[in-house]
């Protein structure tokens, strides 16, 4: 799937996992691999050795996670949604809610 469609700071919701249903905002597009890091979802554990600049313990962070398991939400009928891109006259390239026909940014 392509990550063409989602940029980093679009508010997604979860289709699949154990977050399923869950919604966050992106924090960061991998578009080699089609991932997404988005906030406060696919929370893992990390352990750390402590050395001389910081203390040890359990980090938890956000983990990635493929690019068809989440979906964005349009800001007017804030549902998931699909999105598609229009060209307008001017050779500016938008994107448009499939279900509202609105404008969810101009790129």
């Amino acid at each position: 799937m392509s990550l063409g469609r989602l940029k980093k700071g679009d508010l997604v919701k979860v289709l699949a996992g154990k977050d399923k249903g869950k919604t966050g905002k992106i924090l960061k597009a991998i578009p080699g691999k089609s991932k997404v890091i988005v906030e406060k979802i696919n929370v893992i554990k990390r352990h750390k050795r402590p050395d001389q600049k910081s203390k040890g313990g359990v980090l938890e962070k956000e983990a990635a996670m493929d690019v068809s398991k989440v979906s964005i939400i349009c800001g007017k009928c804030k549902e998931a949604t699909r999105i598609r891109n229009r060209i307008l006259e001017d050779g500016k390239k938008i994107r448009i809610c499939s279900k509202c026909n609105d404008v969810i940014d101009v790129g």
